[in-house]
């Protein structure tokens, strides 16, 4: 991880109703890997995402080197309740999961404004064209389609969203 970005993530303690954030350590990674894997497997459960944890872990690991940065929410118990990975320099959001617990508590809403302090010029997303809740979560933080693309993993139909910044 660029040490910009942790320093920033670390100085930045952010608190709201019981949750905290704080940049992804190694610790975190099996938890991290079971609430990406129970998110999707909500979402897309025709789609073995137990099967990808292991590519997971490879892409964040891959994504931080190259300077992103991953957020975690946590609730008051310190149980993992979402995480957030994206590039401050590129705008990229790449991962954006939250437990099915943890629906509808704010912490998906959390991990974007966060995402959002850090990327204040902007953010760019795909998202699966049938994932209708997140299209809907998407829709109402203000991001915008932009172009139709396909996901090199899964073949499936996607949306490249933006938001637009602060600007």
């Amino acid at each position: 991880m660029k040490r910009w970005g942790l320093s920033k993530v670390a100085r930045h303690s952010s608190q709201t109703a019981g949750m905290r954030l704080r940049a992804r350590t190694d610790a975190d990674c099996a938890t991290l890997a079971d609430v990406w894997v129970a998110s999707w497997r909500e979402a897309m459960p025709d789609i073995d995402f137990a099967a990808r944890r292991p590519w997971l872990l490879d892409h964040l690991r891959a994504l931080e080197a190259d300077g992103a940065i991953t957020i975690c929410a946590f609730d008051g118990l310190n149980r993992l309740l979402g995480f957030v990975t994206f590039d401050p320099a590129t705008a990229y959001l790449d991962q954006l999961a939250v437990a099915p617990e943890a629906k509808g508590t704010g912490a998906a809403k959390l991990l974007l404004n966060e995402a959002r302090r850090l990327s204040p010029n902007g953010l760019v997303l795909d998202v699966n064209q049938d994932n209708a809740r997140a299209l809907a979560f998407y829709a109402r933080e203000g991001f915008a389609k932009i172009a139709e693309g396909v996901n090199p993993r899964s073949g499936l139909k996607t949306w490249r969203l933006r938001w637009p910044g602060n600007a």
